[in-house]
């Protein structure tokens, strides 16, 4: 079982050598940087990676390339903000003496993150199981803007790995808001146009606290303290102002035909 670790970058250098150092026992490494203007490809290249530069198609789009480009048909996607907890390598070290047979088609992982100091475990932030270890011939990446996935064969088996993958994805409360404003919320209000939902005033009142009391109660977010409080407030401002420009693509639209 050769392992190839793919992970995709763009202006990445406060992150890539340790996403490379985290996933050093897999047989290849491969950054595929979508032209990164800082020190990504250096370091990545330090790190004992090989990188192939490849202008910006999307998420899936650049997650199936590099299985695609990868060397061995066992794929271990890592995004550049991830690190493998010592648990997990483990369970993958288990998995490569274990016979050919007793091997799954996929493997997914839970996800923990590490949020204003502390892991988090509510919100809908925990587990949050990904599929990131697969064979390539039996899946591949789907997701046209955001919330990009593996899909699996119909018939392929797919079983769960101990241990986490660590997400170091929010610096603090202005990266938060930013990521929100300028990726999350635009490109989710775009996918859900394209995918044909559409959205009203009263929806849009809606979102946010509805999506508040989903995170913060039903979602256990308060047991994280003031750490769930804030998940909870900046999910609710994602849900409104998704539908905010949902609703303005709408008007758009509609203004262009008259």
């Amino acid at each position: 079982m050769k392992i190839t670790a793919t992970i995709i970058a763009h202006n990445e250098a406060a992150n890539i050598r340790a996403a490379c150092e985290s996933v050093a026992w897999a047989d290849e490494i491969l950054v595929v940087d979508s032209e990164s203007t800082d020190a990504t490809r250096e370091i990545a290249e330090e790190g004992g990676a090989r990188v192939i530069e490849r202008a910006w198609p999307g998420f899936a789009a650049q997650k199936q390339f590099a299985a695609d480009t990868a060397t061995h048909d066992w794929i271990f996607s890592l995004d550049a903000d991830e690190r493998v907890s010592p648990k997990l390598r483990a369970s993958i070290a288990d998995l490569s003496s274990a016979p050919a047979t007793q091997l799954a088609d996929g493997y997914r992982i839970a996800r923990r993150s590490f949020y204003m100091n502390r892991w988090i475990r509510g919100g809908g932030w925990y587990p949050d199981y990904q599929l990131r270890l697969y064979r390539r011939a039996r899946g591949r990446w789907a997701g046209q803007h955001i919330h990009e996935s593996v899909k699996l064969d119909e018939a392929a088996r797919v079983s769960t790995l101990r241990g986490d993958i660590l997400h170091y994805s929010v610096r603090d409360a202005a990266h938060h808001h930013r990521m929100i404003g300028e990726r999350y919320a635009p490109l989710g209000a775009r996918q859900m146009y394209e995918q044909g939902r559409r959205t009203s005033p009263f929806q849009i009142a809606l979102a946010g606290p509805s999506t508040f009391f989903r995170s913060y109660i039903l979602k256990g977010g308060f047991r994280d303290g003031l750490a769930g409080l804030c998940i909870a407030r900046f999910a609710s401002h994602h849900a409104f102002l998704k539908h905010l420009m949902l609703w303005e693509m709408q008007q758009r639209r509609s203004n262009e035909r008259k």
